[in-house]
């Protein structure tokens, strides 16, 4: 595989419309809010879990593309295969005492899990696989407008036992954002990708499953998500040439009301309707004077 010779900065736009693209089970499965600014927050983890899922069925039983963190998966038996597949015992809690062995098993992790080697994994446990720092990292994500979620109530038509067959049925309680623009950052280090041996395709992979990977997470409760825009900046050296937040601060957000435009949060806006569609939203990007060895790409 072709090592990745650039750092790579991104935004991601995503909506949402008539889910909830994040619950929060510490406060009843509503939408993840910032309390102070009514700002919808989805978090990296969440995000990260759906490009797991895209990979894992887009590289179903591919060497090289398994899913380290996958639901009910034992940690302890996969680095046990590790150990197996090198030939060494494992001690408790141990690393291999020679420095080389230690680092084979890590690098046979890497090898073997697609996420270990894009995002990364502390794998300490009993069975010690050593640490991995991922090159790919996500924050979270925020709307760009505050968020108003509704609580929908809803029936249940069945009952569980026959006793109940002729109760009330229950009622419950479902939450939604009625539309939400969602901007997350993203940033991919060339030196880490180095460590862990991600590859131009594994980058090739992880753009496409971040503009598809809400086609293969439908459910009744996320709505409608989709991924919107993607803006890229691609530096020329593995370190970077310009730091990631002045090259985010040239992306401007307007909202759009019958052809006229306004920065998100202006007055002008106060008294336009709720967004309830992405073409409501204009993403721009200054593209003039670009910082020297920093270049705009299109993945998608």
């Amino acid at each position: 595989m072709t090592a990745l010779p650039h750092r790579y900065d991104f935004a991601l736009f995503f909506t949402v419309k008539d889910g909830n693209p994040n619950g929060d089970p510490d406060a009843g499965n509503l939408p993840r809010m910032d309390p102070e600014t009514n700002d919808g927050l989805v978090t990296d983890v969440a995000l990260k879990r759906k490009v797991r899922n895209y990979v894992a069925a887009a590289c179903e039983k591919q060497p090289g593309f398994r899913i380290y963190f996958t639901e009910r998966s034992v940690l302890n038996t996969q680095h046990a295969e590790a150990y197996t597949a090198l030939g060494l015992k494992s001690e408790a809690k141990k690393l291999p005492k020679k420095e080389q062995e230690a680092a084979d098993l890590t690098r046979w992790m890497c090898d073997n899990f697609f996420d270990i080697r894009t995002f990364g994994a502390v794998m300490t446990t009993e069975v010690n696989a050593g640490q991995v720092r991922g090159p790919v990292q996500l924050s979270f994500a925020r709307s760009v407008e505050p968020i108003m979620p509704l609580e929908i109530s809803i029936t249940r038509s069945s009952v569980t036992n026959v006793k109940d067959i002729d109760k009330e049925r229950t009622m419950g309680r479902k939450h939604i954002v009625p539309f939400g623009l969602y901007r997350v950052h993203g940033f991919i280090n060339a030196k880490l990708a180095e460590k862990t041996g991600f590859s131009e395709d594994d980058l090739a992979l992880f753009w496409t499953a971040l503009r598809d990977m809400f086609d293969l997470d439908r459910s009744a409760a996320r709505g409608e998500m989709a991924a919107q825009r993607v803006v890229v900046f691609r530096h020329d050296s593995p370190l970077g040439n310009a730091q990631a937040h002045r090259l985010f601060e040239r992306i401007t957000v307007d909202r759009i009301h019958q052809g006229e435009a306004a920065p998100v949060g202006d007055a002008r806006s106060h008294n336009w309707p709720p967004a309830r569609a992405f073409s409501d939203y204009r993403i721009t990007v200054d593209d003039a004077d670009l910082p020297p060895g920093v270049s705009l790409v299109s993945p998608w």
